[in-house]
């Protein structure tokens, strides 16, 4: 899959929010969490907790960054910017209708993390081109989606 201009910004912005957000968790659980009000104190099961879900969004944070550089890893560098970025905002919302209103840090990190998601819906919308029109020879029968040149098994070549 080769990425346009905007989906490399999208997948960019994406890949290096989760990866700083994810290492900050890791390594430095207490300093991140305080910068939005919250002492955790010195809990090695709490901080557990905290850490391997940082150490998730660390990892998912470099395969889109990774899907920048090798086109292999592009589609799935693709479902992971989506996966984020639609799984945090969706969470923090069930926590604003069952907890209340969080700190206005918590508010403008649900903010961003919507501004990042709809960027990558955009880029990534349905029918938009993930190849360019030189890769390919033949449409698919899903509207935007193409094949890339050479025969599909199973699927007569159009002439």
């Amino acid at each position: 899959m080769t990425l346009a201009h905007l989906q490399k910004i999208a997948l960019g912005i994406a890949g290096l929010s989760a990866l700083g957000i994810g290492m900050a968790i890791t390594f430095t659980p207490q300093t991140f969490y305080a910068s939005y009000g919250i002492a955790l104190g010195s809990d090695p099961s709490l901080l557990s907790e905290l850490r391997a879900p940082g150490a998730g969004l660390t990892a998912l944070g470099a395969i889109m960054l990774a899907g920048l550089v090798r086109q292999s890893l592009s589609e799935v560098a693709v479902v992971a910017a989506l996966v984020v970025f639609l799984g945090f905002p969706a969470g923090r919302i069930v926590g604003l209708v069952f907890d209340g209103i969080p700190s206005a840090g918590i508010i403008a990190a649900l903010v961003f993390e919507v501004a990042v998601a709809a960027l990558c819906l955009f880029a990534f919308r349905p029918g938009r081109a993930l190849l360019q029109k030189s890769d390919c020879d033949r449409t698919s029968p899903f509207p935007g989606q193409t094949y890339p040149t050479g025969t599909v098994t199973g699927m007569p070549r159009e002439v």
